[in-house]
């Protein structure tokens, strides 16, 4: 089996940045199908364009535009690509650098998709910044990382602390963008008591349901900025949002720019 070296992916490299133990490089994938691989280092997939598959030894995982997909170093895996234009943006980590920054790598084990939408803010900023490349962006994109890093091992702890098996299908019905919701319909569609949900999403979801609701709002229209030529009105009402200028302002307070600043440095 191939073992793929610090920096090395299937595809045409377009930019590629090295930051103290970090690589981050931004990838179109020319081949149909890859050989079986692994890699040397663990590292995130963030899907900017296209379609494809990742397939291992236990399950095949579907990753359109806008799927963050999480790999260990030790996990052999293969893509096949569904669509004549995928590309990506991959964020390498040095094994030493988790020991440095006092992170438990033991939290990355397997390959997963990561679906909170505080990580795609996250990982919106850092390839902000990895575009931008001035003065400014490198000591931005460790702190970002270090930020990913905790945000990414807190959904993980929390998962594995005993959390009711109901909270995925709770997400699952958060992350399909509805215009409305109630505590009643929640309630029915979970068959748990509104008593238990609004105990449950303090606690398992770290924040409000309104707040989490607009988490995942920004985290759809981030793709669609990444990956279409949409007017801003178009993308508002794409994601959700009641009109352009709630979609403008939202943006703002969660990602620190307007979309227009960050689609002109995709």
């Amino acid at each position: 089996m191939k073992i793929l070296s610090k920096g090395e992916y299937y595809g045409s490299m377009n930019f590629e940045q090295e930051i103290n133990g970090i690589i981050l490089s931004e990838y179109d994938y020319s081949a149909s199908k890859t050989a079986w691989h692994y890699h040397e280092n663990p590292y995130l997939m963030y899907v900017l364009g296209g379609n494809l598959v990742d397939i291992n030894k236990k399950q095949k995982t579907n990753c359109s535009t806008g799927h963050l997909l999480l790999h260990n170093w030790d996990e052999p895996h293969f893509n096949e690509k569904h669509s004549s234009d995928s590309r990506g943006f991959h964020i390498e980590f040095e094994r030493t650098w988790f020991k440095q920054k006092q992170l438990d790598v033991a939290l990355w084990e397997g390959s997963q998709l990561i679906e909170n939408p505080k990580s795609h803010h996250l990982l919106a900023k850092i390839y902000f910044e990895f575009k931008c490349q001035d003065l400014y962006s490198n000591v931005s994109i460790e702190v970002l990382l270090f930020q990913l890093c905790e945000s990414i091992a807190s959904e993980k702890i929390i998962k594995s602390a005993g959390e009711p098996l109901w909270m995925n299908t709770l997400r699952d019905i958060l992350h399909q963008n509805h215009t409305t919701l109630s505590l009643k319909y929640l309630s029915n569609v979970l068959g748990i008591h509104p008593a238990h949900i609004s105990r449950a999403i303090p606690k398992y979801l770290k924040t409000t349901l309104g707040d989490y609701t607009r988490q995942q709002k920004i985290k759809v229209a981030i793709t669609h900025l990444l990956n279409s030529k949409l007017s801003l009105t178009e993308i508002a009402y794409a994601s959700g949002f009641s009109d352009q200028s709630h979609f403008i302002r939202v943006f703002r307070i969660y990602i620190g720019m307007t979309p227009s600043q960050f689609r002109n440095k995709k």
